[in-house]
Order: C-alpha cells, then sequence, then structure tokens
C-alpha cells in the first residue's frame, strides 16, 4: 500500500483533545496507510532557509517548518487572507492586489516544496490542501517530483469574472492543472472551474471529468466534505454539553433558542443575519419575548482591518436591536465573541429549535451538517440554510434562503419556529441520513480512490512550465525552448525521465531561472 503525504498550511496538533472532523478523517488515513504531514507549524521567525522539525505520531511522521517574518506577511496575511480569500468568495471590494503578495506566496510554495521532496518515497500519493498551496504541485513538478499529487480546494471556487480580476490569475490556474486532482466542494464550484478553463484558459473538457490546458491535463471532481456525524452526536451526550443544556434551559426557561455558530468572517453573512431576526420581531411580534438569537462569533483575523470593521459593525447591530426591542427579563441576541470548544457547541445545538446558517458564500459549512447530527431525533430543531453555502446541494430538507433577502429570511425563521413536529421529525430524518451516509470518511475514501485512478506522472510526459524570464540561463544548455502559446501560457522545457545530462541542464536551468 502507497504510502499517505498529507500537506496542509498548518499542521494539526496531535496533542489537541478535540481535533475537527477533517483531521480525524486524515489521521485515520494516515495511521491505516503510514504517512507523512507536512505543514507550517505555526512558528515565526527572522533566520534565513527556517529549519525543518520531525516527530512521529503512531505511524505518521509529522515534519513542520517555520516561516519568515516577511513570507508569513506576504504570503498568509497577504495574498492568502487579502487577495484569495476575499476573491474566492466574491468580495472583490475587499482584496489588495499587492504584487508583492503574490511573490511570498510563490517563495512559501517553493519552500514547502523544497522542504519535502527529500522526505518523498517513489510510490508516496500526496494530497494538498487548500487555497494556501495552489502552486505546490508545480514547484513539485519543477524539482522533478512524479508521484500522483491531488488537491483539495476546502472554500468556493469564484466564477471566472471573480477569478480574472485577480492579476495573476493565469499562473495560479495554471499551476492548478499541475496537480493529478483536483476535488471541489460542489456542482457549482466545478462550473465555475470548467467556465474558465473552456472560456479563459482556452482549453477543453474530455470524458469522466478530465481537463486539458496549457499544455497539461488534471482531474477535476466534486467531494462534498462531511463530518463525523456519530461522534459529533456523541458530544452531546458528555458533561461539558450537557452542562450547555441545563444552563439553556434555566436561562431561557420555554423561550425557543434559534442558534448561529460561526467565526467573525465577512464570508458568514452575520450583519445580514441580525438584519433578518430584527424583521421577524417586527412582522411577527408573536416571537418577541419566545424567541432568542445565540450567536458565536468567534475572533478571527483580528489583525486585518476588514475583520475590525466587521466586528464593530456586527455589535452595533446586536447593542441596536437589544436596546430597541429588549426588556428587563429578556433581550433578543445574546451575542459571543469567543471560541467554544466541539462539545459546548454540540451541547448548544442540542438546544436550539432553529440553526441558523445563512454565509453570504461559503464551501461547504460543516456548522449546518454538526446542527443536524446533534439534534434529538424525538424532537428534533430545524436547519434554516443558505442557498449559498456548498452544504445546500446535498441539504435540501433544510429551509433553503436568499440571506441577502431579510424578509425571505425572517418568513422562514417564523416557519422553522411554527413547524410541526412530524414534519420536523421527517426532515431531519431524510437530513440525518445523508449526513451519516456521506460523512467524512466517505469523503476521504471517495477522494483516495479517485486519486488512486489517476494515471501517475512517472507514466506521462512530464512537463515543466517556467515563465520566460526565468529561463534566462537555458541558452547555456542543449535545452529546447518554446514560444509562448497565443492564450499567454508559459513556453515549456520537456524533461527525460532519469538522471542524465538533459535532465540536470533542465533543472539548472529552473534554479537558475527563479
Amino acid at each position: 500500500m502507497s504510502r499517505l503525504v498529507v500537506v496542509s498550511n498548518r499542521v494539526a496538533d496531535p496533542r489537541d483533545a478535540a481535533p475537527g472532523g477533517l483531521a480525524i478523517a486524515l489521521e485515520e488515513a494516515l495511521q491505516r496507510q503510514g504517512g507523512l504531514w507536512f505543514g507550517w507549524g505555526g512558528q515565526v521567525t527572522e533566520q534565513p532557509n527556517p529549519p525543518l522539525s520531525l516527530r512521529q505520531w503512531g505511524a505518521v511522521t509529522v515534519a513542520t517548518t517555520h516561516l519568515q517574518a516577511c513570507d508569513h506577511d506576504s504570503y498568509y496575511s497577504g495574498f492568502c487572507n487579502k487577495v484569495l480569500w476575499p476573491v474566492f468568495h466574491n468580495r472583490l471590494d475587499l482584496a489588495e492586489f499587492d504584487p508583492a503578495f503574490y511573490e511570498g506566496y510563490q517563495r512559501v510554495n517553493r519552500q514547502f516544496a523544497q522542504q519535502l521532496l527529500p522526505l518523498l518515497q517513489d510510490d508516496d500519493v500526496i494530497w494538498v490542501h487548500d487555497y494556501h498551496l495552489l502552486h505546490l504541485a508545480a514547484e513539485l513538478r519543477a524539482l522533478g517530483c512524479r508521484q500522483r499529487i491531488g488537491f483539495f480546494l476546502h472554500i468556493p471556487f469564484p466564477p471566472l469574472v471573480a477569478l480574472s480580476a485577480v492579476p495573476q490569475h493565469q499562473t495560479l490556474m495554471q499551476a492548478l492543472m499541475a496537480f493529478d486532482l483536483v476535488g471541489l466542494q460542489s456542482r457549482q464550484d466545478l462550473a465555475h472551474f470548467e467556465s474558465y478553463v473552456l472560456a479563459q484558459a482556452d482549453g477543453r473538457s474530455s470524458h469522466r471529468h478530465h481537463y486539458r490546458a496549457h499544455g497539461q491535463q488534471t482531474r477535476c471532481e466534486v467531494f462534498p466534505i462531511g463530518i463525523d456525524a456519530q461522534a459529533f452526536a456523541a458530544l452531546t451526550d458528555t458533561p461539558p454539553a450537557q452542562q450547555v443544556q441545563a444552563m439553556m434551559a434555566q436561562e431561557h426557561g420555554q423561550r425557543r433558542l434559534v442558534v448561529g455558530i460561526d467565526r467573525l468572517d465577512y464570508s458568514k453573512g452575520l450583519p445580514e443575519r441580525i438584519h433578518a431576526f430584527r424583521d421577524l420581531l417586527e412582522r411577527h411580534p408573536e416571537h418577541r419575548r419566545s424567541a432568542t438569537l445565540v450567536q458565536i462569533g468567534s475572533p478571527t483575523r483580528e489583525h486585518l482591518q476588514a475583520y475590525a470593521d466587521l466586528r464593530h459593525q456586527f455589535e452595533s447591530l446586536c447593542g441596536a436591536i437589544n436596546g430597541d426591542f429588549g426588556e428587563l427579563d429578556w433581550m433578543p441576541v445574546r451575542y459571543i465573541h469567543q471560541v467554544l470548544t466541539r462539545a459546548q457547541l454540540a451541547g448548544l445545538c442540542r438546544s436550539a429549535a432553529v440553526g441558523l446558517v445563512t454565509p453570504l458564500r461559503d464551501g461547504m459549512n460543516l456548522v449546518a451538517k454538526e446542527f443536524i447530527a446533534a439534534q434529538d431525533p424525538a424532537d428534533p430543531g430545524v436547519l434554516v440554510l443558505s442557498r449559498f453555502a456548498g452544504a445546500a446541494e446535498q441539504l435540501q430538507e433544510a429551509l433553503l434562503v436568499n440571506p441577502y433577502d431579510a424578509h425571505c429570511t425572517a418568513n422562514s425563521m417564523d416557519q422553522a419556529l411554527q413547524m410541526p413536529l412530524a414534519e420536523r421529525i421527517d426532515r431531519h430524518q431524510k437530513l440525518l441520513a445523508r449526513i451519516q451516509a456521506e460523512d467524512v470518511h466517505w469523503w476521504c475514501q471517495r477522494f483516495l480512490h479517485a486519486l488512486d485512478q489517476c494515471q501517475p506522472a512517472l507514466q506521462r510526459k512530464p512537463r515543466i512550465t517556467v515563465p520566460a524570464h526565468r529561463l534566462v540561463a537555458a541558452a547555456d544548455t542543449d535545452l529546447p525552448m518554446t514560444r509562448p502559446t497565443r492564450d499567454g501560457s508559459f513556453p515549456y522545457l520537456r524533461v527525460v525521465a532519469g538522471s542524465g545530462p538533459a535532465q540536470q541542464a533542465s533543472a539548472a536551468a529552473v534554479r537558475i531561472g527563479r
């Protein structure tokens, strides 16, 4: 059995007492196959050539690297969080297209590739995760890596018009094509990917979701990520979860709880949610004093101005609605700006009559699935879910809403709060069956099986894609060079398998050109 190599921006901490579902699934696959988990360990340093740290975690080798401070600022705070995150979530107004960000992004992807390559074995299968590492396969291929490399994008894939706003969109997509398999969350994401390849990259598609562009071919399919539904449901019986349930019952009595659980991110539609809850209280006064919105807004990226502005706006809206509708013994909104444990979140979900999951754009949104898993099957709550979350494609029995339409969302909350028990049970049974069948282990196995079916790079004619301006030293070799193609993509160098002069020369050309 091939060894599994997982690469991600951050590495899960094996000492974490309550890891997320993704960490559980990946650890299971890594321990089963024997494996390596590589990524940034969270340390920032001033020294060049950051060191690599290795430790053992059962059958898994955990390899973590440091980032130089300047690279962290341009790669992580810059290109990842100020370009890719807002653009991929359709917030072009918040993007900052500083060329230095992209240079840092390339350097860190190159650092990952250079440090990972010596750790690889010939028959490894490499699984790269998320938007931080779009360039990794291209960098590994440039160093001669021939193993199967898969990629999974956890956030949405943007429509062509949004992606095209990124000045480096062509090189990003060309780098993405270096992966053997690209996994996306939803059918809409796949449609966006295909639209770009066919319209912008002058590419083509063939049977079984194979796409060719920029002289390369990749397979791109939908793999909706799931949760460990049984494990999350079991958390509701733990002392921390039961303590939360008892606290909610004591403090709110017979009032119905509407629960939102989100990071305080502009993609989550939190101000729009408060507008909708205000609309509910204004047009459906019967819910005053009988319904309370408990909103968890976990802190995230607070050093970025867009997030600081969001927090100020959201807290002002919460204060305004409480001031306008609150009474001495009831406040419409209970806002908590803290990180709760998974067990506490499970208890909160179990206490809720309505789960309010209304992002403006989301790759999947696993809170929607966790809410379903945590419900009492005999008296379940109702999920109100944004149509713009990837989860909406699987969870059709939820009440699907347009979060930009406050009236629509308020009406759905009203419907959820008044829904008869029989209908609630019927909807919940169908939703629960689906998230149990299509859980995180199903997702992991499907992706790895599809990657295993891909033709390994060793059996293909590998091509290294190098910008023309980086080939200045190639004139000293006997390697053929080509002109840029008419779609503006880079020229190629063919690499001969083995370790002969041609391969050494091509590798030297790539190194010097950097």
